[in-house]
């Protein structure tokens, strides 16, 4: 139970709302990143393996695939929490589905190559991706 001062004049007041106030501003603090975006039918192992087999460590920097230190495109590495894919595309997972399917329709002289990636495998891919953290 939470003993207040008898008095608003009283000296305790200031320190007791300074308390609250610094209990209420820490609160908020050291917060998880909200979730990635789950991707309907997906598997993300299944995606890591496709991940492997495309090869696109050859461009990318890829936590647990081996070998995956390519430093053309940029790392993947807690790419669900991640606004935009390739700069300008909202991360969600259709659009990230899409990109991995045909990047060249999504954002045409784009860098990233159309390696032919079925819809189906996309979106296992897009599984594994926002699977990091």
């Amino acid at each position: 139970m939470l003993l207040l001062p008898h008095s608003p004049t009283s000296r305790c007041w200031p320190r007791l709302l300074g308390a609250l106030l610094c209990t209420l501003v820490l609160a908020g603090c050291g917060k998880d990143k909200p979730a990635a975006p789950a991707v309907a039918g997906g598997d993300p192992k299944q995606g890591q393996h496709l991940i492997a087999q495309y090869q696109c460590a050859a461009c990318h920097q890829i936590p647990e695939v081996p070998g995956a230190h390519g430093n053309a495109g940029p790392p993947l590495d807690a790419f669900g929490h991640n606004s935009y894919i390739a700069g300008g595309i909202p991360n969600t997972p259709r659009n990230l589905i899409r990109w991995l399917d045909n990047p060249q329709a999504m954002k045409p002289g784009t860098l990233m190559p159309d390696v032919g990636v079925s819809p189906e495998e996309a979106r296992h891919m897009a599984a594994y991706l926002y699977s990091l953290e």
